[in-house]
C-alpha cells in the first residue's frame, strides 16, 4: 500500500474560490493562482513588472518577537503584523493588485491568530494569485554559514506550512534571496531539487556587476553541481536592478521621503507628467542592460507596507497614468507582478542564457568594503548553532525510534517541534551569520537552549523505552571546558552514548573527575582503556567557577549505528595514579597512524606525517592577529565590523614565536599544551585510534587596550606546493576550487589582497599538490584562505571597536555576565594528511562525525538489571558512501527519511559510484508498509515535479537521464544525490 493513500495527499489539492473578481470584464476568466495568474503583457512593448514587497528580517535590530509585534520602535520601526493586516486589507479593495510575501516565521505567526472568517479570504488571495508566496521557507537563510542539512530543514518546514494550509497555490515557484551577503553554490542546487522554477537575488560583486550589465548577463543559468547529471542542479538566476528596493525616487512607504503621485491638475503641485517621464526614463535605462523586452523593478523594502494604502494607491496611479499615456504611441506597458510572473516571461522568450558553474562568494560592494568578516563574527553562536544542529537530528531520530512514548513518558511530554523552530529561525541571514545586536544574537541563543530543554524530555523518554529502565538521566552541555557535576562527585555511573551517523562512530571521551584512577566497563562487561589526567590551566580558566574538577577520564567509546551503547564508570580506591604534566616539549608524538613533530626550541609543530601511506610534509602552524582598520586612512573610511573584514596591513601580527609546553602522554592519548600568551592556548591532541590530529584552540579575551579591534587567525604553512590555490565545501557538501586573486567569471582588480582572498569554510577546507592533500575540519563556519602558497589560514575570533556602517549600529565587541573583560572561545580543527585520489574518503566521513557527534547522558549509580546496554535503528551500517540525513516524524503513521550520496563524481575511486540500498531492511525497529518519494524539501511527489527548462549559451540541452530503480523498496543513489522519502512504518514487535 503506497504512502500516496495518506491524508497528506489532500494537502496537495488546491480548492478554488469561485467568487473571485475577474481582472477584467471583457477577458473574464475563472481566477486561478501560480502562473495562470498572471497579468497579460504586451508582446511589442517594453513590460515592466512591478513587484510589491516586504523584506522582514526574522531578527537583526530586534527580536523575532519586537518584530513581529513592532515593539522597540526606538531601535526600528517595524511590526509585521500590521504589514500582514495592511497588505490584506489592500488587495482585497482591487482585483489587479499584487503582493509576495517570504518569511513563513512570520506569517505563521500571524495565521494562527486571525479568525475563520480572515482565513478564508486570504486563502481567496492565494487562489486567485494575488498573494503570492516566494521562497517559503521559515526564514530567508544566510548562505555563507549555514549547513545544507539545517537549510532543508528550515525549508522543508516553511514550505510544509504553506503546502498544508493552501495547497498548490502555496507553493512558491521561485527562490528569493535579496538580502544575503553573497550566494552559494551548493543553496542553488538545494533550490532546483525542491522544484523552484527560478531564483533571484540582490547582492552580487560590485564588479560583477558592472560587467555583468555591460554583457546583458544579469540573467543566468547557474548549473550548481558538477556531480549531478544537468538539469537536476540547474537554476534560472536573476540578478535585481535596485538590490531590492524601489527605483529611486518611488519610494510611498511611511519611511521613505520621496513625493506621492499629486494628480488633480486644479492643483499647484501637480507632478504627474514629471513622474511618467522620471518613471519612462528609469525603465529605458534598466531595458539596456537585461536581454528582454520584460524588466523587474522591487517595490518594497525593509518591513514596509505597514501602511499599505500609501503604496498602493500611489501604484495605482503609476500604472494608470504611464499606461495612459503610451497607450497610442508608447513603448512601455506597466503591470502589476510577481517574481514568478516576470520569470514565466523570460522562459516564454526562449533565449539562451550565459552559464555560471561557480559561487558568488566573496561579495563586495564597493572596492574596501568585502563582506568577509561575518563568515567568522560571533564564533560561540556560530559553534552553538553547529552544536544545536546535531542536537535536533539525534531528538527527531530518537522520536521515530523510540515511537509514541518518546512524545508521552516517564519523563513528561517530549517536545522536538520547539527545537526544529528555534534551529529554522538561527538560519536567518542575520542569525548565525553573526551579523544582528547583540541582544537579538542572546535572543537566538536562548531560543536554542530552550528547544534543547524541550527535546531533552523526549531524548530521555525515548532512551528508557528503548532501554527499559526509567533511570533519570542527565546532560551535560559544558563538557568542552570539562564541566559535569554528576561525573566529578559520582562513585558510579554509566555513560550512554547515542550516534546518530547511519555508521559505527570510534569516538573519544572526555569527563571531568576529581578520582585519580576509574575502571571502565563497555556494554558487554568488557574493561575499556582509559586514562586519568589533569585538566590544564587553560581550561581552568576558562570554566571559571561553573566546575571544580581537577582531572579529566579519557576513554575511546565505539557506538553502534543510529543507536547507543552503555559505558560503565567506577571509581578505584586503591589504583594507579594519573598521568603527569612534563613542563618540556616533546621531538614527537605519535599512534600508529600518525606521527607529528616539534621544534624543541619554539615549542610549535614542525612536521606531520601519515605512517599508512608514509608521506610527511613540514608544517608549522601558530596564531596571528590582524589590526582593523578603524576607518582613518587615505584609501577608504571602511572600517571592521560584524559584516566586514578589512585589516589595517596585509602583514599579519605573531602572537608569540614560541610557545610554552607542558605534555602528557598516555597510551589512551598524547598532548602537548600550548600557551602562547595569556588570551591565546592551544592543545595539540592525538588519540591512540584516530586518523586525524585535534588542534583544541582557546582564543580570548583579545586585548584591546591599544584601542584597536583584531582580527585573530591560526595559520597553517606546509611544504605543499599549491600554486595558489585552495579548496573549500559549500554549506559542507560540494567543494569548489579557489584561487588567490582570482575569479573564473570577471577578470579581478584586488584592492584588499587579505579579505578579497577570504572565502566562507562550512565544514572543512584542504590545499594539495600532485603528491599530499592536507585537509582541515572544523567545527564550525569560518572564514579563510590562502594568502601564501602551502597555506592555509582560518579566522577564529573577532573584536572590533567600530561599527562598519551596514546598520548594525554597534561594534562587534562581544562581552557576557562570565567574561565581561571580553568573549572566550573554544573550538577545535581536525588535520589530516592523505593521497589526493582518496583524500575524500578519510576527511567526508570525519566532517560528518563533527557535524552529527554522539550525544552523552549520563546516569548516576549503577543501572537497573535487565536494562538494555546497546541498541541499534538499523539492521546493517549504511555502506561509507550513504549518509542518512533525515529521520523524522512526519505525522502519527509516517516519517521522513531521506539519504544522500556524500561524494563528488570524480572524489574517490572506490566511493564515487552508485550505491543501492534496500529500504525494507533498512530499520530494525520500524516496519515498513509504504513508500513515495518526495523533492528535496518535501512539498511535491517527486514524480509530479515539473520545472522550467533552459537553455546555455553554449547550446546544449542536456537530457535529463531517468534512472530505474530495481524496485520500489531499492533506491540507488549516485554521486551527490540526495532522494527524500515518505514512509508509512509501523513499529516492530520486540
Amino acid at each position: 500500500m503506497a504512502v500516496r493513500s495518506l491524508q497528506l495527499a489532500a494537502a496537495f489539492l488546491c480548492i478554488f474560490n469561485a467568487g473571485s473578481f475577474p481582472l477584467d470584464p471583457q477577458t473574464a476568466q475563472p481566477a486561478t493562482c501560480g502562473y495562470e495568474s498572471c497579468h497579460a503583457t504586451r508582446p511589442d512593448m517594453l513590460n515592466v513588472h512591478l513587484v510589491p514587497h516586504t523584506h522582514d528580517d526574522v531578527g537583526w535590530l530586534k527580536t523575532v518577537d519586537q518584530y513581529y509585534y513592532g515593539d522597540r520602535n526606538d531601535i526600528q520601526h517595524a511590526g509585521v503584523q500590521y504589514i500582514l493586516d495592511s497588505v490584506v486589507d489592500q488587495l482585497l479593495k482591487n482585483p489587479d493588485r499584487r503582493f509576495i510575501y517570504v518569511e513563513t516565521a512570520f506569517f505563521y505567526r500571524w495565521w494562527k491568530q486571525q479568525s475563520s472568517s480572515m482565513q478564508q479570504t486570504v486563502k481567496q488571495l492565494v487562489n486567485e494569485g494575488r498573494l503570492e508566496f516566494v521562497n517559503g521557507g521559515w526564514c530567508m537563510s544566510d548562505e555563507a554559514t549555514t549547513h545544507y542539512s539545517a537549510v532543508i530543514d528550515q525549508m522543508t518546514m516553511g514550505l510544509r506550512f504553506l503546502n498544508d494550509t493552501f495547497g498548490p497555490c502555496g507553493r512558491p515557484r521561485v527562490a528569493w534571496h535579496i538580502d544575503p551577503f553573497g550566494h552559494a553554490r551548493e543553496h542553488a542546487s538545494m533550490f532546483a531539487q525542491m522544484g523552484f522554477d527560478g531564483f533571484f537575488f540582490g547582492r552580487l560583486d560590485y564588479q560583477d556587476r558592472a560587467r555583468r550589465r555591460t554583457m546583458r548577463e544579469q540573467e543566468l543559468l547557474w548549473r550548481a553541481s558538477d556531480s549531478l547529471a544537468p538539469p537536476v542542479a540547474d537554476l534560472f538566476t536573476g540578478i535585481l536592478p535596485n538590490g531590492y528596493n524601489p527605483p529611486p525616487g518611488f519610494c510611498w512607504d511611511q519611511s521613505c521621503d520621496d513625493p506621492p503621485i499629486r494628480d488633480d491638475p486644479d492643483l499647484e503641485d501637480y507632478n504627474v507628467d514629471d513622474v511618467v517621464q522620471r518613471f519612462l526614463a528609469i525603465a529605458n535605462s534598466q531595458a539596456l542592460v537585461y536581454k528582454t523586452n520584460h524588466i523587474i523593478m522591487t517595490m518594497g523594502s525593509d518591513f514596509q507596507y505597514e501602511n499599505a494604502n500609501l503604496w498602493y494607491k500611489n501604484l495605482d496611479k503609476l500604472i494608470h497614468y504611464v499606461n495612459a499615456q503610451q497607450a497610442d504611441i508608447g513603448t512601455v506597458n506597466v503591470l502589476y507582478s510577481t517574481p514568478s510572473c516576470y520569470l514565466q516571461e523570460l522562459h516564454r522568450a526562449n533565449l539562451t542564457w550565459a552559464l555560471k558553474t561557480d559561487d558568488f562568494f566573496p561579495y563586495a560592494d564597493s572596492a574596501h568594503d568585502l563582506w568577509t568578516g561575518y563568515f567568522t563574527s560571533r564564533p560561540a553562536l556560530k559553534r552553538y548553532e553547529r552544536i544545536s544542529n546535531s542536537n535536533l537530528q539525534t531528538c527527531n531520530q530518537l522520536e521515530v525510534l523510540g515511537g509514541p512514548g518518546s512524545r508521552q513518558g516517564p519523563f513528561g511530554k517530549g517536545d522536538s517541534q520547539t527545537m526544529k523552530k528555534a534551529m529554522a529561525v538561527a538560519q536567518h541571514h542575520d542569525a548565525v551569520s553573526g551579523t544582528e545586536k547583540q541582544h537579538v544574537a542572546d535572543d537566538y541563543a536562548r531560543r536554542l537552549a530552550d528547544g534543547w530543554r524541550h527535546c531533552q524530555v523526549l531524548v530521555s523518554n525515548s532512551l528508557a523505552a528503548l532501554s527499559g529502565s526509567s533511570a533519570e538521566r542527565l546532560y551535560c552541555d559544558n563538557l568542552n571546558i570539562s564541566v559535569c557535576p554528576l561525573t566529578e562527585a559520582s562513585k558510579q555511573f554509566s555513560v550512554n552514548v547515542y550516534n546518530p551517523l547511519a555508521r559505527p562512530v570510534t569516538w573519544p571521551v572526555r569527563l571531568p573527575v576529581n578520582g585519580t584512577s576509574y575502571v571502565v566497563s563497555d556494554a558487554k562487561g568488557k574493561s575499556v582503556e582509559c586514562q586519568v589526567v589533569p585538566v590544564s590551566a587553560a581550561t581552568r580558566e576558562v570554566r571559571k567557577n561553573r566546575g571544580f574538577a581537577v582531572n579529566e577520564l579519557v576513554f575511546q567509546v565505539q557506538a553502534p549505528p543510529l543507536g547507543f551503547t552503555t559505558y560503565s564508570v567506577s571509581l578505584l580506591q586503591d589504583g594507579p595514579p594519573p598521568a603527569s604534566t612534563r613542563h618540556r616539549t616533546p621531538t614527537a608524538i605519535q599512534n600508529k597512524f600518525l606521527r607529528v613533530t616539534f621544534d624543541p626550541d619554539t615549542g610549535l609543530l614542525s612536521s606531520l606525517s601519515n605512517l599508512e601511506t608514509k608521506q610527511t610534509i613540514k608544517l608549522t602552524q601558530n596564531f596571528f592577529w590582524y589590526n582593523a582598520s578603524d576607518g582613518n586612512n587615505s584609501l577608504s573610511n571602511q572600517p571592521s565590523g560584524a559584516y566586514i573584514f578589512r585589516p589595517n596591513s596585509s602583514t599579519p601580527f605573531i602572537i608569540s614565536r614560541t610557545a610554552r609546553t607542558e605534555s602528557v602522554q598516555t597510551a589512551a592519548l598524547q598532548e602537548v599544551r600550548q600557551s602562547f600568551a595569556p588570551w591565546a592556548s592551544q592543545v595539540v591532541r592525538l588519540y591512540s585510534d584516530s586518523r586525524a590530529l585535534e588542534l583544541e584552540w582557546t582564543v580570548g579575551p583579545l586585548p584591546i587596550q591599544d584601542d584597536l579591534g583584531k582580527e585573530v587567525i591560526t595559520r597553517i604553512d606546509t611544504s605543499i606546493k599549491t600554486s595558489e590555490y585552495f579548496y573549500t565545501d559549500s554549506n559542507g557538501r560540494e567543494v569548489l576550487q579557489r584561487k588567490k586573486d582570482f575569479r573564473p567569471t570577471w577578470i579581478l582588480w584586488q584592492s584588499e589582497p587579505i579579505a578579497g582572498n577570504y572565502y566562507p569554510i562550512n565544514s572543512r577546507a584542504f590545499i594539495k599538490d600532485d603528491v599530499d592533500q592536507l585537509t582541515v575540519v572544523t567545527d564550525r563556519s569560518q572564514g579563510g584562505g590562502s594568502i601564501k602558497n602551502g597555506s592555509l589560514e582560518i579566522m577564529l575570533h573577532r573584536r572590533l571597536l567600530y561599527d562598519d556602517v551596514r546598520g548594525v549600529a554597534e561594534p562587534l565587541n562581544e562581552t557576557s555576565s562570565i567574561f565581561p573583560e571580553g568573549l572566550v572561545v573554544r573550538g577545535r580543527l581536525l588535520l589530516s594528511l592523505d593521497r589526493p585520489p582518496s583524500a575524500a574518503d578519510a576527511h567526508r566521513p570525519l566532517a560528518q562525525e563533527v557535524v552529527l557527534q554522539p550525544l552523552l547522558t549520563f546516569t548516576d549509580g549503577a543501572l537497573p538489571p535487565n536494562t538494555r546496554l546497546e541498541f541499534s535503528g538499523l539492521q546493517a551500517a549504511l555502506p561509507p558512501a550513504v549518509h542518512l540525513l533525515t529521520l523524522t516524524q512526519w505525522d502519527e503513521d509516517s516519517v521522513l527519511l531521506r539519504l544522500e550520496h556524500q561524494f563528488q563524481s570524480w572524489e574517490s575511486k572506490l566511493n564515487s559510484q552508485p550505491v543501492t540500498v534496500n529500504l525494507q531492511k533498512l530499520f530494525s525497529t520500524l516496519e515498513l508498509l509504504g513508500v513515495s518519494e518526495l523533492n528535496l524539501s518535501a512539498n511535491q511527489w517527486k514524480d509530479e515535479m515539473r520545472r522550467f527548462h533552459w537553455t546555455p549559451q553554449t547550446g546544449e540541452q542536456p537530457p535529463l537521464k531517468k534512472f530505474q530503480d530495481a524496485s520500489v523498496w531499492e533506491v540507488t543513489l549516485r554521486p551527490m544525490e540526495i532522494r527524500t522519502f515518505l514512509l508509512r512504518v509501523s513499529l516492530r514487535q520486540s
